[in-house]
């Protein structure tokens, strides 16, 4: 089944980035892997996975039939094995710690390898507060064209940095990287190897 939410309105993003690379992908906390599923036939391959075992096995469902993407249950900061060429994150990455998380992306990728991040950020500035503000309506509008579908059955938890705090982690770790605010209370980030 396919939906909208705040998240998939940026899975056409995604794929695109994936389209450019045309290699493996790995898609970190991937949910019941819609994102997987949409970016499998852009890609050589697709990793998925996520700590939440419920999740895994609707995901191993959407992607039965898919000979080159594969789900399976880990935690992100305890994977190791291969290298990508896309590292994926969908309002995942305030789940882990940050720091740590986008050092992890860093090593697993293929030199010319791009970490794409979708990511939820605290809202602790008046700059913060005054963007959420302004995103409301367009929030709402969209969210009722698209037939926004809230609850997904996946985890959720609340951000704890806020978009400063991501741009000097990002800057300290990833230099170049772009981040930008998006719609939908989202952030944008891209960082190429």
């Amino acid at each position: 089944m396919s939906y909208w939410n705040h998240n998939t309105a940026y899975h056409p993003w995604l794929v695109r980035l994936a389209a450019e690379q045309r290699g493996d992908a790995l898609d970190v906390g991937c949910g019941d892997r819609l994102l997987a599923q949409r970016l499998a036939p852009v890609s050589r391959s697709v990793t998925a996975i996520d700590p939440d075992a419920a999740a895994v096995a609707r995901a191993a469902e959407r992607l039965a039939g898919m000979p080159h993407a594969d789900v399976s249950r880990a935690e992100f900061l305890e994977f190791d094995g291969r290298r990508f060429d896309l590292i994926t994150f969908v309002a995942s990455l305030h789940h882990m710690p940050l720091r740590p998380a986008l050092e992890h992306a860093k090593d697993l990728l293929r030199p010319r390898g791009r970490i794409a991040v979708v990511g939820l950020a605290a809202n602790k500035t008046a700059t913060d507060w005054l963007w959420s503000a302004m995103c409301l309506p367009a929030v709402r509008i969209a969210s009722r064209l698209h037939h926004e579908v809230r609850d997904v059955g996946v985890q959720t938890a609340r951000p704890h940095q806020n978009l400063d705090e991501i741009r000097a982690v990002a800057a300290d770790l990833l230099p170049g990287a772009s981040i930008r605010r998006g719609l939908y209370y989202r952030y944008l980030l891209t960082w190429q190897s």
